[in-house]
């Protein structure tokens, strides 16, 4: 397998409460929900960077699309690690997440290594770390 992925998507259990603290509360770029005209469509994409989109879609949704059942979400499964270019800048990031309603997990600080991070729950518990990590720093 090569390394292609372009979509990262998120379950949501209200879609409309997610595009608000994604589109307004952090910034993100989206044309809004799209799909509404089809059964389990409906969904809102992010970009990101350069060919990677963050998607939102109602866990229902995804669960029927997927021919799984819905099971109780769990924040310890994954984290969308989110890379800055300094300390301050993770500071900022986690005081506009605070603002738009996420749940501060961890307080920003210096880490075992070498680098400094905190972590928040999104509206619907999905963890972010927001990180300077001084050996990845990410281009301008």
């Amino acid at each position: 397998m090569k390394p292609r992925i372009t979509i990262i998507t998120l379950g949501v259990d209200d879609l409309e409460r997610s595009l608000a603290f994604y589109r307004d509360g952090l910034g993100l770029s989206t044309e809004g929900i799209v799909g509404k005209e089809f059964e389990h469509g409906a969904v809102a994409f992010f970009d990101l960077q350069s060919d990677l989109k963050l998607a939102i879609w109602p866990r229902n949704d995804l669960a029927h699309d997927a021919t799984i059942a819905k099971t109780a979400p769990s924040p310890t499964e994954f984290t969308l690690g989110h890379n800055v270019s300094s300390k301050e800048e993770v500071d900022l990031v986690m005081e506009q997440a605070r603002k738009a309603g996420a749940k501060i997990i961890k307080p920003a600080q210096d880490t075992f290594w070498g680098g400094y991070s905190g972590y928040f729950q999104d509206p619907d518990a999905h963890l972010w770390e927001i990180l300077w990590n001084p050996q990845l720093l990410p281009e301008e």
